[in-house]
């Protein structure tokens, strides 16, 4: 039962994950007729992505909160109708300034789901799967942005970009009513020992602070995620564009070669990623960390070797290297999160992950970059000064969680054995 609840589970949430990324990037799809209909310079499109990530950074303390202490499904389902909406509303919008506050908006609904259902998937799968299974979920996210890409360049260009953000609407609501209709798992459900609470109060700001303090493999996920984020910040707002302007492809052209980068190097990375942390991890903990390490000195080499490339088929190819490269981390280190925080907590920890990632990382990203193009007068340029060092660092960053992985494994394992039946007070390992 427990396994086809996953399953059920899982399922919902690789859908919702899916329109949560194609909302997420339809304007970097349809970021050269927005430019055009608004006369937006590069730093304003990039101003879009700061508007969305900020409010979705900022919004994901609460929210991730509230994920740990009450009804997961509850915090999904609303988050979703909220962004649905927004969505919806981004389509209608008729100035700069509206289009800024939809997107806002957007992020306060999307910083609902990430934390509350990688939390759900903990409480659903063991320890042993979750590499794999939280891979699956990812890989909505990556088929997402390529549907966004791609899809909504195509409708931009045949039918106006306004068109685009209406046909997500409508899903996002029925998905919103089916997550509300599951069975709550119980905390702890899926671990090895310890107790099965269907209630839990653990979660607080003093408890919050405890996660960054107290579990140093964390603070290094963070803050090797911090650093991506600036990639993957700078890369999804800007990729469709430099398509367009460097090879002098329409729109619709431009956002399928995205697209299709994105997609192809995406999935392989994100499944890659999940069934070799797995593996590595059988060894120890810290070979989830491993995985996503090497992505990123790959990455920094191919991302490197992309904007370098002399014509199009070169570009895509290197393009798929990088794509692959840089989801290896993606599920890996998502695991490592949940197997070295006790469950009561899991919300939280991916919270205090996102909320620091996409505060200091790709909220301001796009449009740091977008003012370095403006000034530099070359996007591929702008774009080449920043991401390649910024993986090198993150690699480097995340090799200090090697030698504190399985100690930090180990004493989640032991705190949540100890855990009371009422809610305890201080659920953090250290």
């Amino acid at each position: 039962m427990r396994n086809r609840a996953g399953v059920y589970v899982l399922a919902l949430l690789v859908g919702i994950n899916f329109l949560n990324y194609v909302d997420r990037y339809l304007p970097a799809a349809a970021a050269p007729a927005i430019q055009a209909e608004f006369h937006l310079n590069d730093f304003q499109i990039g101003l879009l992505g700061t508007a969305f990530l900020l409010v979705y950074a900022l919004a994901m303390v609460p929210i991730g909160l509230w994920a740990d202490r009450g009804l997961r499904k509850v915090v999904i389902g609303t988050g979703v109708a909220i962004w649905s909406v927004a969505t919806l509303f981004t389509g209608l919008s008729r100035s700069f300034l509206q289009l800024a506050i939809t997107r806002g908006v957007l992020g306060i609904g999307e910083a609902s789901y990430f934390p509350a259902g990688t939390s759900l998937l903990g409480d659903l799968w063991p320890k042993r799967l979750r590499g794999r299974v939280i891979a699956f979920r990812d890989a909505g996210a990556t088929v997402g942005i390529a549907v966004g890409y791609v899809g909504g360049g195509v409708v931009a260009q045949l039918y106006g970009w306004r068109l685009a953000f209406y046909f997500t609407a409508i899903p996002g609501l029925v998905l919103a009513l089916l997550i509300l209709g599951i069975r709550e798992p119980l905390r702890g459900h899926a671990e090895a020992q310890g107790p099965q609470l269907q209630q839990v109060a653990d979660a607080n700001l003093h408890t919050f602070k405890r996660l960054w303090t107290g579990i140093p493999t964390l603070r290094a996920i963070i803050l090797s995620q911090t650093l991506l984020f600036w990639v993957l910040g700078t890369i999804s707002t800007f990729l469709p564009l430099m398509v367009h302007r460097r090879f002098n492809l329409s729109i619709g052209a431009s956002a399928t070669v995205g697209g299709g980068v994105l997609i192809a190097g995406g999935l392989v990375g994100t499944f890659l990623g999940g069934y070799l942390g797995d593996l590595r991890a059988r060894r120890a903990a810290r070979g989830h960390l491993q995985v996503g390490t090497v992505g990123f000195v790959l990455g920094a080499l191919f991302v490197a070797l992309a904007l370098l490339a002399p014509n199009l088929t070169l570009f895509i190819v290197f393009g798929l290297l990088a794509a692959v490269s840089l989801y290896l981390y993606s599920a890996p280190f998502t695991a490592l999160v949940q197997n070295i925080v006790v469950p009561s907590m899991r919300a939280s920890a991916i919270t205090l992950s996102l909320f620091v990632g996409h505060l200091f990382g790709d909220s301001w990203a796009p449009t740091a970059v977008g003012a370095l193009s403006d000034s530099l007068h070359s996007l591929p340029l702008a774009i080449g000064l920043t991401c390649p060092p910024f993986l090198v660092g993150a690699a480097a960053v995340g090799a200090i969680g090697f030698g504190t992985a399985q100690e930090d494994t180990d004493a989640m394992e032991e705190a949540w054995a100890r855990h009371p039946k009422e809610p305890a007070s201080d659920p953090s390992p250290a």
